[in-house]
């Protein structure tokens, strides 16, 4: 009879139990969990802190008990594996609650601590009875009633992921005035700057403050001090700055960290350690497009890692071939997806790349409650791979960013999307979906068809006064422009060449980009060779400026705003 020990009763660990179970009905499994709750819903739980979720016992998805009924699991909450002794196979456990130390024995040993969050040793003030963490079931219930125990009116959030928006957005919700606090250029670090724009866009329209490019020094009484010296009111702190690998009993161990910091572990998940596996937030993985070492504290890719180390133990042949980290969050009214690499991250590794942004409609046009969706795909320069992609609207963006994160996974390229194959109906999506668009239009970059330049250049261009040709309509133009921008509607534009240059750049933009590629091809036709199409043109300029206009007092170069998510 094997005997298998699991220390964490979260995703993966309960997942380690449960597979081990149903490949040998005759293992012994115990699992041990520090914390009073096994296998609970830890993405669900700023939920809630707005009462979406009502009742916090929904959070927790199984019991010792139906651990013990269901799978013949020992499912041990309230202890805490204290000491492994790998070369006697031994674990001394202690019962937070009493303090009794006892010893158990495995035949293997598997780690899944998960990860604890970052308190930031440049603020000070982190320990006081009014900043809270957001981890488990108990720090959720603590939140949510302390909050109206208290009173509060005033929540800070610090950090920027997705536990802060997670927990800023019901917090909102639930009638707080929320201020989120991030130290970096903007929020969401699993997008670049001209997607996180719109998210930006989409909290503040909803009131919630948001403080970036500034960092928190002191947690004080009912406020918080910047660096800047501005006083942010807070009667509560949520402390959302990230989180890390939980890697103290491994190093105490003398189990091998890798390079990011997480537990280092072979293709297989198992540690330097004989008969010792780890899976989860503290682990290090590959990264599948880099090749590189890479921590991800992500629920699904624990789940697999459990699989795929038990198969292990048990002879199964497993492939891990590494992580692409696909994600996804709703925003109010808003939804965010990404995979793979973000720009940044291509530059960090300098990875010769390109980018483009489509925004076709959600559905045929004609139908109602049609809306943008945008879609952001980044592949590599000369050969096209796919290196990653983000989307963001109204509508299932998830289904365009799974296409791509598949495509990702089989080593796809950007001509592979044009062609491929996908539903259409008009309630579902315009006959060529926005995974194709983004395709065609990557392959044209890459064939060197037409240039474009990115929504991100157009404030430089209107500084050095670049001459931008607006295809709109006049009524469109009439009610918000690039403010240097001259007009010649699409409609008109052939019988006006004598106002287009030769001798100096140009740049072309239409509503999304479609109308002024066309132009722009049409004008590279006729012997033009400085033309330039403004990806996502004004919608994505207004989307993109619009937040630090607002914010930071910025004198804009529209005339006015045009928004159409």
């Amino acid at each position: 009879m094997v005997k298998i020990v699991i220390i964490g009763g979260s995703a993966g660990g309960a997942s380690v139990a449960t597979r081990a179970r149903r490949l040998d009905e005759s293992a012994q499994i115990t699992m041990y969990e520090r914390g009073p709750h096994v296998s609970f819903s830890n993405c669900a739980l700023p939920y809630h802190l707005s009462e979406t979720i009502a009742n916090p016992n929904r959070l927790v998805l199984m019991t010792p008990e139906k651990f013990k009924n269901e799978y013949n699991i020992d499912a041990i909450v309230n202890h805490e594996v204290t000491e492994i002794s790998a070369q006697d196979k031994k674990v001394t456990v202690k019962n937070v609650l009493t303090g009794e130390i006892t010893i158990d024995d495995y035949d293997y040993l598997f780690l899944s601590p998960g990860a604890s969050p970052v308190y930031p040793k440049t603020i000070k003030g982190l320990q006081q009875d009014n900043v809270y963490t957001l981890r488990n079931v108990p720090d959720v219930i603590k939140i949510h009633d302390d909050l109206i125990e208290k009173n509060a009116k005033h929540v800070a959030v610090i950090g920027g992921g997705f536990i802060g928006i997670e927990a800023a957005e019901n917090l909102n919700k639930q009638g707080y005035h929320v201020t989120i606090i991030k130290r970096h250029h903007h929020l969401l670090d699993t997008v670049d700057d001209d997607i996180a724009q719109i998210i930006q866009k989409e909290m503040i329209d909803h009131n919630i403050d948001i403080v970036i490019n500034d960092a928190p020094v002191e947690v004080m009484d009912k406020r918080v001090l910047l660096a800047s010296g501005k006083m942010i009111s807070a009667d509560a702190v949520i402390l959302a700055a990230g989180v890390k690998p939980d890697t103290k009993l491994a190093v105490q161990t003398g189990i091998t960290l890798g390079v990011t910091g997480a537990i280092q572990v072979n293709q297989n998940y198992q540690t330097n350690l004989p008969n010792i596996y780890a899976v989860g937030d503290a682990i290090e993985l590959k990264h599948a497009i880099t090749q590189k070492p890479y921590n991800l504290s992500l629920a699904y890719p624990a789940q697999m890692q459990a699989r795929g180390a038990v198969d292990r133990i048990y002879g199964r042949q497993i492939r891990n071939r590494g992580v692409i980290g696909s994600q996804c969050i709703p925003i109010f009214d808003l939804n965010v997806a990404s995979t793979g690499l973000t720009e940044k991250q291509c530059q960090k590794e300098q990875i010769d790349y390109r980018s483009v942004l489509v925004i076709p409609k959600d559905k045929v046009a004609i139908m109602p409650q049609a809306r943008p969706l945008y879609l952001k795909l980044i592949f590599g320069y000369p050969d096209g791979k796919i290196l990653g992609a983000q989307a963001v609207g109204r509508s299932a963006v998830d289904k365009q960013i799974d296409i791509i994160a598949t495509a990702i996974q089989y080593n796809g390229y950007v001509e592979d999307l044009q062609a491929l194959e996908l539903c259409y109906q008009p309630e579902f999506s315009t006959t060529k979906n926005a995974v194709n668009m983004a395709g065609l239009v990557a392959t044209n970059i890459l064939n060197g068809e037409y240039q474009q330049v990115s929504v991100t250049q157009v404030r430089d261009l209107v500084e050095k006064e670049a001459y931008i040709i607006d295809i709109r309509g006049r009524r469109q133009f009439a009610k918000g422009h690039i403010v240097n921008a001259i007009n010649i509607s699409m409609a008109e534009f052939r019988s006006h060449l004598d106002q287009v240059p030769k001798d100096r750049p140009v740049y072309l933009h239409c509503v999304t980009g479609k109308d002024s590629y066309n132009i722009t091809r049409a004008l590279v036709n006729l012997g033009y060779t400085n033309v330039y199409n403004i990806s996502g043109s004004f919608s994505a300029l207004c989307e993109y400026e619009y937040f630090r206009d607002v914010t930071e007092n910025r004198t804009p170069i529209v005339t006015n705003y045009t928004f159409n998510l």
